[in-house]
């Protein structure tokens, strides 16, 4: 079975609670399930302040589930229009994948949630776009042949999906954000189970 590698940080939850809904929407595209990875935040201080594995949720994400999985799925909060430090941190240990062109011809999707409407979504979506397409991976968007992207009072781009959790973070996910987190997926897993067929 393939399987599509969906991956996270989360600080208040909203972007966990869309890694779920991205996850569902792999699963709907058949012959394919979803593998659910987060990044430990990263420390000032020299020492690891994080555990090994974590308390709860999901497992920290390996090199090798980048090389296993056929297509990736990447979700961060925004910090001042960018993905977070973890998920930079994350992705700038990459190297060793990218000197052999590992992930190269694989597609990729990215997902975020922000504090505001206008607070840097589709920044933070290509932030983390950056180093897919280093790696040579192939970008998969949202379409405006799905409904809810026209008619969103709330989040969701053509980049990725979005998520306006508000100024104190305790907006729930709208209908509309996660009809296109479970979109978001479908496509992107669609799309790699095209590109896996030899």
């Amino acid at each position: 079975m393939h399987e599509i590698l969906v991956l996270y940080y989360s600080h208040h939850g909203a972007v966990k609670q869309m890694a779920q809904y991205v996850a569902r929407g792999v699963g709907e595209a058949g012959g394919v399930t979803a593998r659910v990875r987060t990044v430990p935040k990263v420390s000032t201080v020299i020492e690891a302040s994080e555990p090994a594995v974590p308390d709860s949720g999901a497992p920290y994400v390996e090199l090798k589930d980048l090389e296993q999985c056929i297509g990736v799925a990447v979700g961060s909060p925004t910090r001042f229009g960018n993905m977070a430090a973890p998920m930079k941190y994350f992705w700038d240990g990459t190297g060793s994948l990218w000197i052999k062109g590992a992930l190269a011809g694989k597609p990729a999707a990215v997902f975020t949630s922000t504090s505001s409407m206008h607070g840097g979504q589709e920044t933070t979506l290509a932030s983390m776009m950056l180093p897919l397409l280093h790696h040579g991976m192939l970008i998969v968007g949202l379409p405006y042949s799905e409904p809810d992207l026209l008619n969103t009072t709330s989040g969701g781009t053509p980049y990725g999906a979005s998520h306006v959790a508000g100024v104190s973070s305790d907006q729930p996910i709208t209908e509309h954000e996660r009809r296109l987190c479970i979109a978001l997926g479908r496509r992107l897993a669609q799309t790699a189970l095209k590109l896996a067929r030899p």
